[in-house]
């Protein structure tokens, strides 16, 4: 008498649906094709930076069409998401010990928030908006 081991089936495209956790798992690790997207993006205006004025104007020229904004608002969305996501785990990936305890993990959340925003403010601020 043959023994076979009993195996589930699993499904390999849907499987994260099952649990909560899977799917926020999940979703920031589809943001990554977004920031993907966006690195090669900045590469080619590097490329088109480099190319001389004619190049860089037309690559701005491009980024102001129908078709660009709501690529490069997708883009921003993902980005946020896929950054406040890593900020929440935090605490879990990098606990912090001071002495005998651990910095609580809504101080290390709070602190990467503020961060944020205070380089994005002093980003804008050198970029001229005021």
């Amino acid at each position: 008498m043959s023994r076979r081991p009993f195996v589930r089936p699993v499904s390999t495209t849907r499987w994260y649906f099952r649990h909560p956790r899977y799917l926020r798992y999940m979703s920031r690790e589809i943001t990554c094709i977004f920031i993907g997207a966006l690195a090669v993006l900045m590469l080619v205006a590097l490329d088109r930076l480099s190319r001389g004025p004619a190049a860089w104007q037309a690559f701005i020229d491009a980024l102001q069409t129908a078709y660009a904004a709501p690529f490069l608002l997708l883009i921003l969305l993902f980005a946020v998401h896929n950054a406040s996501s890593w900020f929440n785990v935090t605490p879990k990936a990098m606990p912090v010990q001071i002495g005998e305890r651990f910095l609580p993990g809504s101080v290390m959340i709070a602190a990467h928030y503020v961060l944020w925003a205070l380089v994005s403010l002093a980003v804008l601020w050198f970029a001229g908006v005021h």
